[in-house]
Parts: structure tokens; C-alpha cells; sequence
């Protein structure tokens, strides 16, 4: 693969200077990025080097949602290349480093003007209920929200909308516009939409088939995801459990940037989560990855974990079907009362050990759809 090196002004540097920069560009394109497990010089990672008033400045720009991850990225820096630079022009130089995130946008088809505000859609399913599917996914729209993206998420669950539950937003109507156009209801950082919020009382909780599809297509197409001219860089979409024609119907009327299988460690509900990969697989959506749910248990009394449901099913269906297990999930009481209270573990408890298991796995996901958007193109980089 070949370097781009882009030539600034920087004929202003003197010239061990800038060969110093050259070396700490080629030092900083061998770093592994941790979510996708390749050198930046393999992803299309922008990096950046200068050097003024005896500071170098190094910027990397990564194609998913990272703030997290800033402090550890600078002291990776720290450790792999500047020992390179002892000794030299730059040896004695302060190291001023910043992570910066672009997020692409899944190329689409053929795609119907409403969804033009919303740069990549994720839908996150299960084979079968009873997974911690809708759980999965609402905690994984506000991981990326925490990560620094912009985050939309459509409960598209018409059976048993959960999402106005988990996001306290029960009896909330969404804003009309223009008669047609549906606003999304603000919920701790996401723009939200769920049939749930259209339901009253009296909606029968039986749809037929048609009707449920009809429904869907209409609050994922006449929802004005974005104001005027803003993006979302995802759209998480909570599935019906299940293989059916909601799935169908979705993955038929927008391009997906692909979908999360959520499974548990049970061999029966592994046998569902293959139809849900195989589902995927036939109208070409990519699968960008397993979680698994209810991996292990910790008991509260003595710390000790076991996986109560067996072991190993996520990485076997990975391995099988060419995908790869994003991460596992403990089965924690703290997970379902979060939910069920309004506020998800990664909002209640954001610091917490199993926020950073969500943080880990929608940063995985989303290099997925990195990888997917860019190809493999040559990385850039400038020094200036």
C-alpha cells in the first residue's frame, strides 16, 4: 500500500526537521488501531505531523465515533515514537496529540429522500425474544452518542415498542410538520421514534403483517431525522425478533450499512441467530458482528462468574459465518433495572464496567461500517 505524503508549506522547516517528521509519520502509520486490529497506514487514517515552537503536534483521524479514546491513543504515541526521535532536532520537543473522528457514510442505492439526513443505518436483531435485543440497542445508540457521534434510533419493534420504557419517555408525541412529517422526540442525546409513541390505548397490539410493514416504512421515511442541513452519522434500528417481512421490508426500502446480531450463549438461540445472519446475507447487508448476551454470570455474594448458559456459541456462529463477535455482555441485574427504570446502563451508570463493554462494542461495530465505506484506499498524510 502506498504513502501519500502531502507537502505543506513546510519548506520553512529546516531539513533534519522534517525528516524527523517523515520518520514520525512512518512510525505513527505502523500503530494498530484497536477496533478494527489494522495498522493505520492499512485504513484510510488521516495523519498529521508538525512541528512548531518546540512542539510536535500529531493528529490521527479515525472513521468511527473515539473521544474515549484520546488518552490512550496520545500515550501509545508517547511510548511506540518518541524514543524514535531521542537524540535528534525534535529529542527535547513537547508532544501535543489529538484523536479526531470522521464518520462515512455508507454508499447507498437507491435511497428515498427522507433518509438523506442519516449517513449510515444499523439494524440491530435477534433470531427469536428474550435476547436483550432492544436493550442492546438502545445502549449501543448511547454509546455512540458518548463516543461523539450523532445518534438517531427508530424502535421498529411494532409488536412490544419498549423503547418509550427505557427511555422514560412514555406519552410523548412526536411534533408534526407540514402534515406528513413526524419531529423525533429529544431522549438523553438521541433522536428518538417508536411506534409506541403513535399508540394509544386503544391500538390493537395484534398488526397483520402488511399493516405492521405499511407502518414502519412510514415512520422510518416521513421522519425528519435531522434539522435542515445537519446529519446523523447512525441510525440504530431496533428490529422485531425474528425473521419476517418487517426485516425484509426494511432492508428493501434503505440501504443498511449492515446489522448486529444480538444472540445468548443458548445452542437453540444460536440456531436463531444463524437464520438472522443468513437473513441479512441474502439481501446483501453485511453482518458487521455478534454480541452476545448473558455471556457470563457474577454472583453477587462471592465475585465468582461462570458461564451459566454455556460458552463459546458467539465465536463458534463468528467463525462459521466469516463475522466476528463484537463482545459479550454479563447477565447483570443492573442492565435490566436500568432499562426498565429509563435509564440505561450506559447513561445511569457511564463510568461503570459494563458502559465501557457497550462503549467497546459500538466502537467495533462502527469501525465495521469505517472499513465497509472506505475500502482499501491509501492513507494521506500531511506534514506541515
Amino acid at each position: 500500500m502506498s504513502d501519500h505524503h502531502h507537502d505543506h508549506d513546510h519548506q520553512d522547516l529546516p531539513e533534519d526537521v522534517q525528516a524527523e517528521l517523515e520518520r514520525l509519520a512512518a512510525c505513527l502509520g505502523q500503530l494498530h488501531d484497536p477496533a478494527t486490529g489494522l495498522p493505520l497506514d492499512e485504513l484510510d487514517a488521516e495523519i498529521e505531523v508538525g512541528f512548531d515552537d518546540n512542539t510536535v503536534f500529531v493528529g490521527v483521524t479515525l472513521g468511527y465515533p473515539c473521544a474515549s479514546q484520546e488518552s490512550d491513543w496520545a500515550a501509545r504515541v508517547r511510548e511506540a515514537c518518541l524514543p524514535t526521535l531521542k537524540g535528534g532536532p525534535l529529542g527535547a520537543a513537547e508532544l501535543h496529540f489529538e484523536l479526531f473522528s470522521e464518520i462515512p457514510a455508507t454508499p447507498a442505492q437507491d435511497v428515498p429522500e427522507p433518509l438523506r439526513g442519516v449517513k449510515n443505518i444499523v439494524a440491530v436483531a435477534s433470531g427469536k425474544g428474550g435476547v436483550g435485543k432492544s436493550t442492546t440497542a438502545v445502549n449501543l445508540a448511547l454509546a455512540l452518542a458518548a463516543e461523539g457521534a450523532s445518534v438517531g434510533l427508530l424502535d421498529a419493534d411494532i409488536y412490544g415498542p419498549s423503547l418509550p420504557t427505557m427511555l422514560g419517555t412514555e406519552g410523548a408525541r412526536p411534533e408534526i410538520r407540514e402534515q406528513k412529517f413526524f419531529v423525533p422526540v429529544p431522549a438523553q442525546g438521541l433522536a428518538t421514534m417508536s411506534l409506541g409513541y403513535l399508540m394509544t390505548e386503544d391500538t390493537p397490539a395484534v398488526w397483520r403483517g402488511p399493516m405492521a410493514s405499511g407502518a414502519l416504512n412510514q415512520i422510518l421515511t416521513q421522519t425528519l431525522w435531522c434539522e435542515e442541513g445537519g446529519e446523523l452519522d447512525y441510525l440504530i434500528v431496533d428490529m422485531p425478533p425474528g425473521t419476517g417481512d418487517i426485516q425484509l421490508t426494511l432492508a428493501q426500502k434503505v440501504t443498511l450499512a449492515g446489522a448486529v446480531i444480538v444472540t445468548t450463549p443458548q445452542d437453540l438461540a444460536l440456531k436463531d441467530a444463524v437464520k438472522g445472519v443468513e437473513m441479512f446475507r441474502k439481501v446483501s447487508v453485511p453482518v458487521l458482528g455478534i454480541v452476545e448476551n448473558m455471556a457470563l454470570h457474577t454472583c453477587s455474594n462471592c465475585g465468582h462468574s461462570e458461564p451459566i448458559f454455556g460458552s463459546g456459541g458467539g465465536e463458534r456462529i463468528a467463525a462459521d459465518y466469516e463475522t466476528r463477535l463484537l463482545g459479550q455482555l454479563p447477565l447483570a441485574l443492573a442492565i435490566r433495572e436500568d432499562a426498565d427504570g429509563g435509564r440505561p446502563t450506559v447513561a445511569a451508570a457511564p463510568d461503570g464496567e459494563i458502559a465501557a463493554l457497550y462503549v467497546a462494542i459500538a466502537r467495533a461495530a462502527a469501525a465495521q461500517i469505517w472499513l465497509a465505506a472506505e475500502g482499501d484506499q491509501p492513507v494521506e498524510i500531511d506534514i506541515a
